[in-house]
């Protein structure tokens, strides 16, 4: 019963602290965040600080200085208003500001990066819900019909990203790296990103009958800039792929019946049953998540027979 009351509690914690987060996404402008957010929400300054750093393992300050100024990035890089405007609705007392902290940070000015947007360290917004594994009496929403397999054409582009060969998937990857960090400087190149394997678009490297997994963006074929420390840029050639998917969904109530069928379907095709044999040899797999609006695939390279 103990072990049950600690497991409700997290989910509590949890929820209010999704809750502060979206609040902190919705006001970038507020300096006071502490107290307008435990106005907001009704739980006293002390309890939403301790809870907070409990579920993130950050600082509400932090946290809240590195949104702020990525969000800052992210209007910079994708729009044309002025870094003025921007280092005022973020919260900034100026420009100079906004600029001196821009540099501090990655390097570079904003001015700079607005011309030439290069992989930089944003902070992610954070999610701290996510689907219960565990739960035994959950109800099973996903349909198998709605399970599907098609081909479509990937280009030829360039990959920046991890390949780590300790881990064989997503949970196993994110035991040798931060999750911020990597995610940050994916983030970073939404601008700049191959339109079909668009950033956060991972995958596995098959080789020697071993699958290792990679996370990262493609990037087009004459992308030349820099590469952040443990990334690296490979050239990957075009290829036909089955799209093995299952479209939008509910990512808490299905995600957990929904990526284990999907990945099943893939694993188990026998791609000459439409005319292709598997290309693994000199294209990696790739894996879209995106379930409330893509929903999610896997790709796997062929070639035709």
């Amino acid at each position: 019963m103990l072990i049950v009351q600690e497991v409700e509690e997290m989910k509590e914690w949890a929820e209010v602290v999704q809750q502060m987060i979206e609040w902190m996404e919705l006001h970038p402008d507020r300096n006071r965040i502490l107290e307008d957010l435990s106005d907001e929400i009704g739980y006293s300054p002390w309890y939403c600080s301790v809870v907070f750093h409990d579920v993130t393992g950050m600082t509400m300050k932090s946290y809240a200085s590195g949104r702020r100024l990525a969000r800052a990035a992210e209007e910079i890089r994708d729009t044309e208003e002025r870094i003025l405007d921007i280092a005022v609705k973020n919260g900034y007392s100026s420009q100079e500001a906004l600029t001196r902290l821009f540099k501090e940070q990655f390097g570079c000015t904003p001015a700079a990066y607005r011309r030439r947007p290069i992989p930089i360290p944003l902070l992610p917004k954070k999610n701290v819900l996510f689907p219960d594994i565990t739960q035994t009496e959950r109800i099973k929403k996903m349909e198998e019909a709605r399970l599907g397999v098609h081909t479509e054409f990937v280009p030829a582009h360039k990959y920046l990203g991890i390949w780590e060969e300790r881990a064989e998937n997503y949970c196993d990857f994110w035991k040798y790296h931060d999750c911020d960090t990597v995610c940050g400087y994916v983030t970073s190149m939404e601008k700049s990103a191959d339109p079909i394997v668009t950033p956060h678009t991972a995958g596995w490297k098959v080789a020697d009958g071993k699958r290792t997994y990679f996370y990262g963006t493609g990037v087009p074929l004459d992308y030349d800039g820099p590469v952040p420390e443990g990334f690296e840029l490979r050239e990957i050639p075009g290829s036909y792929y089955l799209v093995f998917s299952y479209p939008a969904f509910d990512y808490m109530a299905e995600n957990v019946d929904v990526m284990p069928a999907v990945e099943k379907l893939a694993r188990n095709f026998d791609p000459a049953a439409l005319g292709f044999a598997w290309n693994e040899e000199s294209c990696p797999d790739y894996q879209r998540h995106n379930p409330e609006k893509l929903g999610y695939q896997v790709l796997r390279p062929v070639k035709k027979i």
